[in-house]
């Protein structure tokens, strides 16, 4: 069976129109729908951002879920999450009542912050969050300068119980050269458990992974790119331990550098 017809899942992407700067439209959201389908993807969990500047409403998350589903005719599955910005609201929001934020409202959580900047408590709060049976998935730290300088701190965040989501773009270099070559190091490293789309539109962000899965088969072979876009992000979609947790490599040195050309 290939990858295609078993089914990628996609754990982040902001399909949803209207709720953040990804679809704008229900017409937005259902042509990324298609791109979906047509590239593979059986399973797709829309994440809307839960901000400072976006207010998660998870009642509207579900009335536009529920809409977007009856016009693709059930032809992929979907459900509902959130790109959760961690703030002092949203905190205080998740300890009320954590599962709406919840991918699938099961155990996993995508956790968001500035790519500039972290803050200061969030070794506790991610503690905190594993404490009250909370998942933590730390999305695309490529992205992030700060992390890029001291990977150490995501090391210890995996330590801590948190898995790692890598933004399938970041592969192709579509995020610039530091998150590509990080992306590519960290996988190295079995730092990485999630390949999602962090999709936003039709064009440069899409919602497609397989130019991602077979750059991971092509790299690292077939069953690691099977792990990180179908096994794990299934497992997370249904709330079940994940079947692919690898051992960190040990050391986080850049001096040895290799570059990973696919695209």
């Amino acid at each position: 069976m290939t990858h295609t017809e078993s089914g990628m899942v996609d754990l982040h992407c902001h399909i949803l129109p209207g709720f953040d700067d990804g679809a704008k439209s229900m017409d937005d959201s259902l042509a990324m729908a298609e791109d979906a389908i047509a590239d593979g993807i059986t399973h797709i969990v829309a994440t809307p951002h839960a901000s400072a500047d976006y207010s998660f409403n998870f009642n509207k998350v579900c009335a536009a879920l529920k809409e977007l589903n009856s016009r693709l005719g059930g032809r992929v599955t979907l459900a509902s999450g959130c790109d959760f910005h961690v703030n002092h609201e949203n905190l205080i929001a998740l300890r009320k009542d954590p599962w709406p934020y919840c991918i699938n409202q099961k155990e996993y959580l995508l956790v968001e912050f500035n790519d500039f900047s972290i803050p200061p408590a969030l070794d506790q709060t991610l503690h905190e969050l594993r404490l009250s049976d909370i998942r933590p998935i730390v999305t695309h730290p490529e992205r992030n300068g700060i992390l890029r300088t001291h990977p150490d701190r995501l090391r210890k965040w995996i330590e801590q119980g948190c898995y790692v989501q890598v933004t399938a773009g970041s592969l192709a270099g579509v995020f610039g050269p530091g998150p590509q070559q990080h992306a590519w190091r960290w996988l190295g490293r079995g730092m990485v458990h999630f390949i999602s789309s962090d999709a936003h539109n039709t064009a440069r962000r899409p919602l497609k992974l397989k130019f991602a899965y077979d750059a991971i088969a092509a790299q690292m072979g077939e069953e690691r790119a099977r792990a990180l876009l179908i096994d794990n992000p299934m497992a997370a979609f249904e709330g079940r331990p994940l079947p692919y947790v690898p051992e960190v490599a040990p050391g986080t040195s850049d001096r040895k550098r290799k570059r990973f050309f696919f695209f």
